[in-house]
């Protein structure tokens, strides 16, 4: 069997060390037939000399502002041709046999949606990030990623089907993406993989853990593990995850969950930790405005 184009997707914002290293570690990987396109996100520094010096294969996509994770990846997705697409973050390396490991496991499920490798913290070494997922509470809207914090010592090298995959390497079916659409701009960062497995779920696709294919991820480096713009991302995009996803009357009791208990907790934390940057970005994120969901419910223009 002949292999299918895949088009391998980054997008990448103001870290060209990290890209030149992702796209270093993507050159030796022994799957052929792929092209590769980095999307940058708005960076004041343009580095597209030297990614193009050193890898000129590379299609560049320069974005005039930061559109975020699902922005950067959609804009990207114009120029993709491939069979199948993999959206991979700038902060991974790779083991050479990943993804033609992913391709042979995709090729054997006829109602593929999505999937995700297996992937490991690349520090420390041979901890498991990711090796599957437990569904989404509809209550308090957290799930735990399986093998999360355990040494690597083979133990989710096996391949299933899984609740949610990881936004750090998703292979996705282009006619999937053709079929369901692509991933929602609006979340900027945070909770648009989820969002989309959902949409893709409700579609009747399967979401799937390929175990046999491994990356390495440098987590958070680009905005910081306790960064307001995390904060506020996570806050507002758990809310909105909810708005989009969860069917009433359960809805009601995730909003009376997240206003009552959760956030007012994560408030009092980031007091307590004299973190006052936190403390607003958490509040602008419980307090978006409702007519700003509302309108972009309705709409499919971008902001």
């Amino acid at each position: 069997m002949s292999e299918p184009l895949v088009s391998i997707l980054t997008v990448q914002y103001q870290q060209f060390d990290l890209t030149l290293q992702f796209l270093e570690s993507i050159s030796q990987i022994e799957y052929q037939n792929y092209e590769l396109i980095v999307v940058d996100n708005g960076s004041e520094k343009n580095g597209q000399t030297e990614i193009q010096r050193r890898f000129p294969k590379v299609q560049f996509i320069q974005s005039e502002k930061n559109l975020g994770f699902a922005g950067g990846n959609n804009l990207g997705l114009e120029s993709c041709k491939g069979e199948f697409i993999l959206f991979i973050n700038n902060d991974t390396e790779v083991e050479p046999d990943f993804l033609t490991k992913m391709i042979h496991y995709g090729n054997r499920l006829p109602n593929l949606g999505m999937m995700s490798p297996r992937i490991q913290y690349y520090h420390p070494k041979g901890v498991i990030q990711y090796a599957g997922s437990t569904e989404l509470n509809t209550f308090t809207l957290r799930n735990r990623s399986l093998g999360y914090g355990e040494v690597d010592r083979g133990q989710y090298s096996k391949s299933y089907s899984t609740a949610y995959v990881h936004g750090a390497g998703m292979l996705v079916p282009k006619t999937v993406i053709d079929q369901v659409g692509k991933m929602e701009n609006d979340f900027f960062l945070y909770y648009e993989e989820y969002d989309w497995c959902a949409r893709i779920k409700k579609a009747g696709y399967e979401i799937h853990y390929c175990g046999q294919a491994l990356i390495y991820h440098k987590e958070s480096m680009s905005v910081g593990k306790t960064s307001a713009l995390k904060t506020f991302y996570m806050t507002r995009n758990r809310i909105w995850f909810a708005l989009r996803n969860i069917e009433k009357p359960k809805q009601y009791l995730t909003l009376i969950f997240l206003y009552c208990l959760a956030l007012p907790k994560q408030i009092l934390l980031f007091i307590l930790k004299n973190r006052f940057d936190l403390v607003h970005a958490s509040w602008r994120g419980m307090w978006f405005k409702q007519s700003e969901y509302e309108n972009r419910n309705r709409s499919t223009a971008d902001i």
